[in-house]
């Protein structure tokens, strides 16, 4: 559960990201909290860290905006680089998951996609698409009008993209083709061939796999680069988001890699500016 009004925390890791202020905090008992703001909410996460710590409390921040939420804050706090933090976070949340690794391929679906090639404590960026959470609202918003997170999830969960998407199956048209028939041959390529659908759900439930399959595939592609077997993957795109979870990890078991869905994995640059100024969790 959140932190009370008037209990102090005894550290606090802040993630000040450009969709979502995500928070790690340590409980007096030595157990992690998590919470989380919207970004443009930025005074009203700053006022519920400034209530819940104190002179004693450790402060870490990373991310794009960690330089405002300082100033809000009016204190000092440890800063760290976002990609460090990330990763950081990322070990540690998979070794609670009972899913530790030595070497993985690290993708970050926030607004945009950021792809790391982790192995053991070292890092490097290999990468990244501007497909990824913006891309799902802005295509959501231009083709049905929906603009909340929560109620795309949720139409998308409802629909079909049967009269949308183009499979190589529909290419081939009931020969044996030389790759897989469920795969994508083109994203909305069957639209002008069925009619199409007016249904809302319909459109969004294609939006989500045209994201996902990019996502998804941009990403075994580096895996291959990198000689990862495994892909781990976080971000605020897939908060009760289980359509686009099911989208990623198929296409990636199918184009041949393994995907890893790391729980509260959004919060992963938050855990991981707690572990700078923590002694252990």
């Amino acid at each position: 559960m959140p932190l009370e009004t008037g209990t102090k925390a005894r550290s606090v890791g802040i993630d000040a990201g450009g969709t979502l202020i995500k928070i790690a905090y340590e409980r007096t008992d030595g157990t992690v909290g998590f919470h989380k703001f919207a970004a443009a909410a930025m005074e009203e996460a700053a006022a519920w860290v400034a209530a819940r710590i104190d002179a004693a409390t450790r402060l870490a921040l990373t991310g794009g905006r960690a330089a405002r939420l300082r100033g809000l804050l009016g204190r000092d706090a440890n800063h760290l680089v976002e990609f460090e933090a990330t990763c950081n976070g990322v070990r540690w949340l998979l070794r609670r998951q009972g899913a530790e690794r030595h070497s993985f391929l690290l993708t970050n679906v926030g607004t945009g996609t950021s792809i790391h090639c982790v192995d053991g404590a070292s890092h490097y960026r290999v990468g990244g698409t501007g497909v990824g959470g913006g891309t799902l609202l802005g295509l959501a918003a231009m083709t049905t009008g929906v603009t909340a997170f929560d109620d795309v999830v949720r139409l998308a969960s409802q629909g079909d993209r049967g009269d949308i998407d183009l499979l190589v199956t529909h290419i081939y048209e009931g020969a044996t083709p030389p790759i897989p028939g469920e795969l994508t041959a083109s994203n909305f390529g069957r639209w002008l061939q069925t009619g199409g659908s007016d249904r809302k759900e319909d459109v969004l439930a294609s939006v989500v796999g045209l994201v996902g399959e990019t996502v998804a595939t941009v990403s075994v592609h580096a895996a291959g680069q990198c000689g990862a077997s495994s892909v781990v993957y976080i971000g605020s795109s897939f908060i009760r988001n289980d359509l686009l979870r099911k989208v990623v990890a198929g296409y990636t078991e199918l184009r041949g890699s393994q995907a890893v869905m790391v729980p509260d994995g959004e919060y992963s640059g938050a855990v991981g500016a707690l572990l700078s100024i923590v002694d252990k969790l």
